[in-house]
């Protein structure tokens, strides 16, 4: 495991969070899951394109939530993986920047998927 591992709290929605995401991305699986006696998430892993990442759901109600602040960078392999998870990312989310061409990418963007988590998806030169 990294010394550094992202940690997503969600409301209520870790689980499917962790299945939508595994989904998405190859290389990936959900490692462990500790549910509580009500069937929340207390405590879990899982893997995306190899990077290790934790998750819980919350019990107690937070006046916060996600921050485009701070976003998941991906970089993707081919033009094809790109498209692909900006489309599913953005379902029932948010675009903030569109696929495009950037002075440090072939394309470039900016999403916040339908539980509240940043995305940018790189595709380099």
């Amino acid at each position: 495991m990294s010394k550094i591992t992202t940690f997503l709290m969600f409301d209520g929605q870790a689980e499917e969070a962790m299945k939508f995401y595994t989904s998405l991305f190859k290389d990936s699986q959900i490692n462990h899951i500790f549910h509580s006696e009500d069937g929340k998430i207390l405590h879990a892993t899982f893997t995306l394109k190899g990077q290790t990442m934790m998750c819980m759901d919350t019990s107690v109600k937070h006046d916060f939530t996600f921050t485009p602040s701070i976003s998941l960078f991906v970089t993707c392999d081919t033009e094809g993986e790109i498209d692909a998870l900006f489309e599913r990312l953005s379902e029932g989310g948010q675009v903030l920047m569109p696929l495009a061409p950037s002075p440090i990418s072939q394309k470039f963007g900016w999403v916040t998927d339908k539980f509240g988590v940043s995305w940018q998806l790189n595709l380099s030169q």
